[in-house]
């Protein structure tokens, strides 16, 4: 028996996330690893690992990708459809908690607020160039104190007196962390008050001018930590929900994204298959001189061959664009 399903690629600058819907709407696979720094690699080694943990007689409807490395993603496999991270991550919230009105997303190196209204986005902001509103700042914290993220978390839940740490920059931080400690300063006190910079941090870059309202579902792979979640809560007074699936939410909106595609688009999808770790993908780049803007343009090869090139201003060498 054939198995339908659409596929969804999320490709970050940390994180690869891969999600798999039934026309049911059933998750029958997701895979979360990290990017990496090869962002072709990861593509190629996820497809892989995800197809070992499907039915042999798997049939990909559709396949779309988003993320920030989505037009690379959506060129390496084939993919039907490519959107932004907004759009796929509101769906996947609505999907998981119908009537959200606001989505809290937080990832390694950016971070999104989403209002939705009636189902639909209303509003959106993500982190400027400030990574101390990210899962980078926690990473590196952690790295400090010679934690482990797990552990980490776990010690958050136990701080009872929240240290002041200064969040508005990870350099800042690390050395009001270091004199805390030199001050005698519980630890699990002064990680909690991490947990509460990142969120100040937060709320103060990406939420600035925008009003949270209940119910707020908190997604990406920082909703881990159960100190973060607990900061917010406190924050924003409210209940904060973490889906089950919260660490692969924009895989999931990407595949949601990939069945209304195949819908409205009957016929046989584009998407190269599950194999493709014997292809030689590679990357370049190199800045185009034809006019002033001098933009610099991203291919994507296949041996000798170009399967997409973007970056530029005009079309000249646009050979892959996103549908919307």
């Amino acid at each position: 028996m054939i198995v339908e399903a659409y596929l969804g690629i999320d490709v970050g600058s940390v994180t690869t996330k891969f999600a798999v819907l039934t026309p049911t709407d059933e998750l029958i696979a997701s895979l979360y690893l990290p990017t990496g720094g090869r962002p072709v690699a990861s593509v190629l080694e996820g497809l892989g690992r995800l197809r070992a943990d499907l039915p042999v007689s798997i049939s990909i409807l559709a396949a779309a990708a988003t993320g920030s490395a989505r037009s690379l993603a959506g060129a390496l496999t084939g993919a039907d459809l490519v959107k932004n991270e907004i759009t796929c991550q509101a769906l996947a919230a609505i999907r998981a908690v119908p009537d959200v009105r606001t989505v809290v997303e937080i990832g390694g190196q950016d971070s999104k607020l989403i209002l939705i209204e009636d189902g639909l986005v209303k509003d959106f902001a993500m982190n400027t160039v400030c990574a101390a509103g990210t899962g980078s700042f926690l990473d590196h914290q952690a790295a400090r104190l010679r934690l482990s993220l797990r552990e980490f978390s776990r010690r958050a839940l136990t701080g009872r007196h929240p240290v002041n740490i200064s969040g508005r920059c990870t350099v800042f931080a690390e050395t009001d962390m270091i004199h805390k400690q030199q001050t005698g300063h519980d630890l699990d006190d002064i990680i909690y008050g991490l947990c509460r910079a990142l969120v100040r941090n937060y709320l103060a870059d990406v939420a600035s001018g925008k009003a949270p309202r209940a119910p707020v579902v908190f997604q990406g792979g920082v909703a881990f930590n159960a100190g973060i979640v607990r900061a917010l809560r406190e924050e924003l007074e409210t209940n904060i929900i973490v889906p089950p699936d919260h660490e692969v939410m924009g895989a999931v909106g990407a595949a949601l994204l990939a069945r209304e595609y195949a819908r409205a688009n009957p016929g046989p999808s584009r998407f190269h298959g599950f194999d493709l770790i014997g292809r030689s993908y590679s990357t370049s780049s190199f800045q185009c001189t034809a006019c002033p803007e001098t933009c610099d343009i991203v291919r994507v090869m296949d041996g000798d061959s170009v399967l997409a090139a973007w970056g530029g201003r005009c079309d000249k060498w646009h050979i892959f664009s996103e549908k919307r």
